[in-house]
């Protein structure tokens, strides 16, 4: 019981220290906890020292806590460190799941600030300034030129930012147009406008379901794979996060079975290694192939 409770309030210093801020509902629901222990781990952690912010109805942990200036001062790096390891990191070849998770803790030590400046690829850093910037601030922003692959078309969209993913490449969005929240890749805008309008709608503001091929949806699609040792390894090289999802059936193969939100991302991965994988209980996914497989043949002969 013990060990349980201090994984909670381990995961809850983790949830109040991110960028994001949450209510006690919502770090309840995260948790699976009642909202009222919530407020008794916090006010637990006031006792021992820690700074606690609250924002309305939204809680956090100050960074400058005396704590976290110790634990800091172990892990900081200058902005110049963090350059030169974030270069050696991109140096790695591939995308592996150790090099996703160097990453990963090399963003979680900055602010969005920093991040801009020295983690984001070149040519977008101004416009992740301004995505923080409006979070902070609960602004509306306008998205000039946005390159949609799901429409295929380049618009402009007014929508309400409230939360980056992890290697900040993309951001969960409120549209209020649409009454929808949606995530955007931030490397298809063009620019990124700061609007006077605040945020109408925060309560709507939810992150929704990605899954491991960076998609997301409000569809759960399950897909059952048969994958041999090359379709395998080159699976858990692209996209890190299937390994959660595979079991090894014997020394050449293994069983991925997951929730996708749409075929479109699975789908290229299987026709591009169809001689390695083997589709399994999933009648929807195998037509969605077939038909795929129909149209390049068509293309090809014409």
């Amino acid at each position: 019981m013990e060990l349980h409770k201090f994984e909670r309030q381990l995961r809850l210093m983790m949830l109040l220290t991110q960028n994001r801020k949450y209510t006690l509902e919502e770090l309840g629901q995260r948790l699976d906890m009642s909202s009222r222990n919530v407020y008794r781990y916090i006010e637990a952690f006031k006792m021992a020292g820690f700074i606690v912010r609250k924002t309305g109805s939204y809680y956090s942990l100050d960074k400058a806590s005396p704590y976290f200036k110790d634990i800091s001062s172990l892990v900081h790096f200058t902005e110049e460190e963090a350059y030169i390891l974030k270069r050696a990191i991109e140096s790695v070849d591939g995308n592996t799941s150790l090099k996703q998770n160097l990453k990963e803790k090399l963003y979680k030590v900055y602010d969005y600030e920093i991040l801009s400046e020295i983690v984001v690829r070149s040519g977008i850093a101004d416009n992740v300034h301004n995505l923080y910037e409006a979070i902070k601030q609960k602004k509306q922003v306008a998205f000039h030129q946005y390159k949609s692959s799901n429409s295929h078309a380049v618009t402009d969209r007014v929508v309400e930012p409230f939360a980056f993913t992890a290697n900040n490449n993309e951001i969960w969005c409120y549209e209020p147009g649409s009454g929808k929240n949606k995530l955007f890749k931030v490397s298809r805008i063009t620019s990124v406008e700061v609007l006077d309008a605040e945020w109408q709608d925060e309560s709507s503001h939810k992150e929704g379901f990605i899954d491991v091929f960076h998609i997301s949806s409000e569809l759960r699609l399950p897909v059952t794979l048969r994958l041999g040792m090359t379709a395998a390894n080159l699976l858990v090289e692209e996209f890190p996060l299937a390994e959660k999802y595979m079991e090894k059936e014997d020394e050449t193969h293994w069983i991925f079975k997951t929730e996708v939100c749409r075929y479109e991302g699975i789908g290229r991965f299987v026709l591009g290694l169809f001689e390695d994988i083997e589709i399994i209980d999933s009648p929807e996914f195998s037509q969605y192939i077939i038909e795929k497989a129909k149209k390049i043949s068509d293309k090809i002969q014409n």
